[in-house]
């Protein structure tokens, strides 16, 4: 006879099996296999109060192992505590701003769940992976639960939160919550360990310190998870706001303290852009506002909006080089941005109760791709990119989109269920699959819509009033507002009557050969080629460590070699070339940038030898011919004589 403990254990996980429909059998009909049912459904979500406050400890002091260990106390509801069953804890998955099951669900391990001391059973639900059932004894008050967070200890892995100098902490990573709920109905207090000596940066507000522990003010369920924290041995903490009545704050944290030196002027475009984005919006939905900024070679990437603080990170060198670095400078204004759009103001079907509810995308077009557009707009307003930087940057976008074969076959709408069927896993076309294009083809939409509004107001009327009159209500109000097509149709039309609905279905909806560029001829430009490199293609493709060649040879070429994208139909897309190949060796000789860009100059105009690419693909090397006489093409946009230039007036800041 086993144990009486064991034996309690196996009679919590036999009743845990059943509530998950995984005793019994099926009956065949004629011999013939028939679908077991499925477990009964996880409770849905009610806009009710959980009735207790969850505490949540996270101790993140282990850097080498990068493992972020966590204590957390859920209390019993006190029905259950009266009958005892099921308790389903969720991990979060759909998470704002990725709109997709992004939830690192394979980054948390060593669950033990106990109550009085005693330990308690658990079992994964067969379906909702991210759901564990937790068999509560009558009684019981409160379950504490140890686990872990196993980030990734390279970017093999997944994407590096941990390193020497710095951390992230999402709370979405490290947190259980109970199934049942709208997350904002549920209390919890988080505290948190930190290495010795740092200091860190979030929305949420300390309630006490004692030692390397903070202890923050109780918040809701989804207000935690919507206030992540950057935590550095060097960290500089930047008042954007000085004498304002509502803080906005820049916390860095770098790889090295030298990264943190900003000059007074860099410093003054930051908190232009401020100045900036409340004179556009005319409000503000947040008590104060956090930018955090990790200036990191070793950190993952990222770019992540919250309703009072952003996430995110920038290439080292981003001060002290800022000449350099301007290609990633409107990446604060696109995120401070979607304070009001999309935190604030959200397509319905983006919102849900909790972190388990799937999110539909269909209105990220205005989510993401209104957003790109003002990031870009805002940028140039303040002085973080210049209007000639900002001019490049949309050459580039135009240029792209023009050119993209993808757009042949599949509406732009249709590229909001990218976050789901893609997840930004590398596409092997992408130029013909699409990725996301609503983030930068919506931005040419949107400087359509904006050229269109002041051609048809005679320059009284903007996008800017748009944004105002959409994104400008309930000024101080957290509360999120919910729209739908119809909404954005009505808010162009208060402004600017017109056939908006026809004007957005048929950018949309409809497939094209070319790229919705009507916005570029109105703003006074024609995208044109030239031989002359595009200053934000250069300065992005630094930061990136690529070559890019995308608009001649239809190439992109990274670190060592190697081939990180092809365009669908480009020369070198019909010499049969793939990504993911390594260039060896160009016209005989070891491939260097430079060396390609001059074989492709004394191509130009020969129609005679085609360049020869010596590949390695795998085990195999082979030399490719790619016939291509075209000369090196970069995009830009020419300003067209007699017109006026209205993306002058766009960039330029207000007063």
């Amino acid at each position: 006879m086993r144990p009486l403990s064991q034996r309690i254990l196996v009679l919590s996980l036999s009743t845990a099996l059943a509530t998950v429909g995984l005793t019994g059998s099926s009956r065949a009909a004629g011999g013939q296999p028939q679908p077991l049912a499925l477990p009964d459904s996880i409770p849905a979500p009610r806009d009710v109060p959980f009735g207790g406050t969850i505490r949540l400890s996270v101790d993140a002091t282990d850097l080498t192992r990068h493992i972020m260990t966590v204590r957390e106390t859920v209390p019993v509801p006190a029905a259950l505590s009266a009958s005892g069953g099921d308790l389903p804890l969720l991990y979060p998955m759909w998470l704002p701003g990725d709109h997709s099951p992004s939830g690192t669900l394979d980054q948390f391990g060593g669950l033990v769940v106990k109550a009085g001391g005693a330990t308690v059973g658990w079992v994964r639900d067969s379906v909702t992976v991210s759901a564990f059932h937790v068999h509560v004894p009558k009684g019981v008050h409160a379950l504490d639960l140890s686990f872990q967070l196993l980030s990734p200890v390279s970017s093999e892995e997944g994407r590096v939160v941990m390193t020497p100098e710095m951390l992230n902490v999402q709370w979405n990573a490290v947190a259980l919550y109970p199934a049942g709920y709208f997350t904002r109905q549920i209390p919890v207090q988080a505290s948190l360990r930190l290495p010795t000596g740092w200091r860190y940066g979030t929305a949420l507000r300390a309630q006490a310190t004692a030692g390397d522990v903070v202890t923050f003010d109780p918040v809701p369920f989804n207000t935690l998870v919507d206030s992540p924290l950057f935590a550095g041995r060097y960290f500089r903490r930047i008042d954007l706001a000085p004498g304002a009545a509502v803080p906005v704050a820049l916390n860095l944290v770098a790889d090295k303290p030298a990264e943190l030196e900003a000059t007074e002027a860099q410093i003054g475009a930051h908190r232009a852009l401020v100045t900036q984005a409340n004179l556009l919006f005319g409000s503000h939905h947040y008590d104060h506002y956090d930018f955090l900024l990790a200036l990191t070679d070793e950190l993952g990437r990222i770019g992540l909006e919250h309703h009072q603080s952003s996430e995110n990170s920038g290439p080292r060198g981003y001060f002290t080089e800022w000449d350099k670095t301007f290609a990633a400078r409107d990446l604060l204004a696109h995120e401070y941005t979607h304070s009001w759009n999309g935190k604030y103001r959200r397509p319905a079907d983006l919102w849900a109760p909790n972190f388990n509810t799937p999110q539909r995308g269909s209105g990220l077009w205005v989510y993401e791709g209104q957003t790109q557009y003002w990031g870009y707009v805002l940028a140039a307003r303040a002085g973080l990119m210049t209007a000639p930087q900002v001019t490049e940057a949309l050459a580039e976008v135009a240029a792209m989109y023009d050119t993209r074969r993808g757009r042949t076959w599949r509406p732009l709408l249709d590229t909001t269920n990218d976050p789901v069927i893609a997840r930004r896993a590398p596409l092997s076309w992408r130029s013909w699959q699409r990725s996301e294009d609503y983030y930068s083809e919506g931005q040419l939409v949107w400087l359509d819509a904006d050229t269109l509004i002041r051609q048809l107001s005679g320059g009284r009327h903007s996008l800017d009033d748009v944004a105002r009159h959409f994104f400008g209500t309930n000024d101080g109000s957290f509360v999120t507002s919910t729209y739908q097509f119809d909404d954005v149709v009505k808010a162009l039309n208060d402004i600017q009557p017109y056939d908006w609905a026809a004007f957005l279905h048929q950018r949309l909806d409809m497939t094209s050969e070319h790229g919705p560029l009507d916005g570029v001829t109105r703003g006074g430009y024609r995208l044109v080629y030239t031989d002359q490199p595009n200053s934000y293609v250069a300065s992005f493709a630094a930061m990136r460590h690529v070559t890019d060649f995308s608009f001649s040879l239809g190439i992109m070429i990274g670190k060592g070699g190697t081939l990180s994208n092809v365009e669908w139909g480009s020369p070198a897309w019909q010499a049969g070339i793939t990504r993911d190949a390594k260039l060896i060796a160009v016209n005989g000789e070891a491939y260097d940038a430079d060396l390609l860009r001059e074989a492709i100059v004394e191509a130009k105009d020969a129609h005679t030898a085609p360049i020869a690419l010596l590949l390695q693909e795998g085990d195999r090397y082979l030399t490719v011919p790619v016939s291509y006489h075209g000369g090196l093409r970069y995009p830009h946009l020419e300003r067209v004589a007699g017109k006026p230039d209205v993306l002058a007036d766009i960039l330029a800041p207000r007063h």
